[in-house]
């Protein structure tokens, strides 16, 4: 059952950077910065580097956090993490940019308290994990549309070349933003597998190998080679016509709240700030250039994610127990 865990945890990571990544590089690729295939691969190789330098208190909080250490078993790890990725699947087929953290709590909880009842769930750590989940794309919003206007107001009086400069700008904010992305989201996986290896009798306490850090920076930034095309043309098109500015804008909004919440243990969903923060500095230009309607559809998945994935997890772990 372990070594299940751990290949859940892997494919969860790889679906992870696949379908994030294409937050990362969408408005660079609709802006025309960068060519998509050189976009992906230096989104990939700054997600491979960035959790051997930023730490791991996304990791802990996940995976120490969120469920009391009784209550924890690989079973229930194994529904939580099965039903993230069934969502994440279903979500990419349709083209709707959700939270991947969103769907692995949703499945922890779903399972945990199926298994061992509203007690096995530490409140303090969940308030944290849900306070960071909910904030998070409303200071992308506003960040970006704060930052926008001041983009606007700086260079008022630029001619037609601060285009280029903010193109060279967005492979600045696109690897700040890969990193903060890699740092915050491959933890997700490091927990989950630090969870099984101290279900299992393997680890005395919740402390992340150096090994299961290398393996989850690697099938995260795997998954941010093959990008999630789909969700790319969303991002970078459907909300609106993306331009150089929007792009730098958005990005560096995102980063700083994305590497923040990591730097403090707070799991976020990049792929919710990004698109908040794409719709803050539209909105800063021109509240009716955003199709706020693409908005309301990532909103309505976003509110199904936890409650479905929860019920997802909750029959996975019943079938389990079934047959073990």
């Amino acid at each position: 059952m372990l070594y299940i865990v751990i290949a859940l945890a892997l494919v969860f990571n790889f679906l992870n950077g696949f379908k994030d990544s294409s937050g990362i590089v969408a408005t660079v690729i609709s802006s025309r910065a960068l060519r998509p295939r050189t976009a992906l691969m230096i989104t990939a190789a700054a997600e491979f580097i960035a959790p051997f330098i930023f730490g791991v208190a996304v990791a802990q909080a996940i995976g120490a956090g969120l469920i009391r250490p009784g209550a924890l078993s690989q079973q229930v790890i194994v529904a939580g993490v099965s039903a993230a990725i069934a969502w994440n699947l279903i979500t990419w087929y349709f083209a709707i940019p959700t939270s991947s953290s969103h769907t692995l709590v949703g499945g922890l909880l779903g399972a945990a308290i199926l298994s061992g009842g509203i007690g096995a769930i530490q409140l303090s750590g969940l308030i944290l994990i849900l306070t960071a989940l909910f904030l998070s794309p409303a200071l992308g919003f506003a960040i970006g549309f704060l930052l926008m206007h001041l983009v606007l107001f700086v260079f008022r009086d630029a001619g037609p070349a601060i285009t280029l400069v903010f193109k060279r700008l967005q492979i600045v904010t696109a690897i700040s933003l890969a990193l903060s992305h890699g740092t915050n989201d491959s933890q997700k996986s490091m927990g989950i597998i630090t969870m099984g290896l101290v279900s299992a009798g393997l680890l005395e306490k919740f402390q992340v190998p150096f090994w299961v850090i290398a393996a989850c920076a690697s099938t995260i930034a795997l998954g941010t080679v093959f990008g999630g095309w789909r969700l790319i043309y969303t991002l970078g098109g459907r909300i609106y016509k993306i331009r150089p500015a929007d792009a730098f804008t958005s990005q560096a909004a995102s980063a700083l709240v994305v590497l923040g919440a990591a730097l403090v243990g707070g799991p976020v969903s990049a792929t919710q700030v990004i698109s908040a923060a794409i719709m803050g500095v539209g909105a800063a230009e021109r509240v009716k250039k955003v199709r706020w309607q693409v908005g309301q559809s990532m909103l309505i998945a976003w509110l199904l994610t936890i409650p479905v994935t929860g019920a997802a997890a909750a029959l996975v772990y019943v079938l389990l127990t079934r047959l073990a």
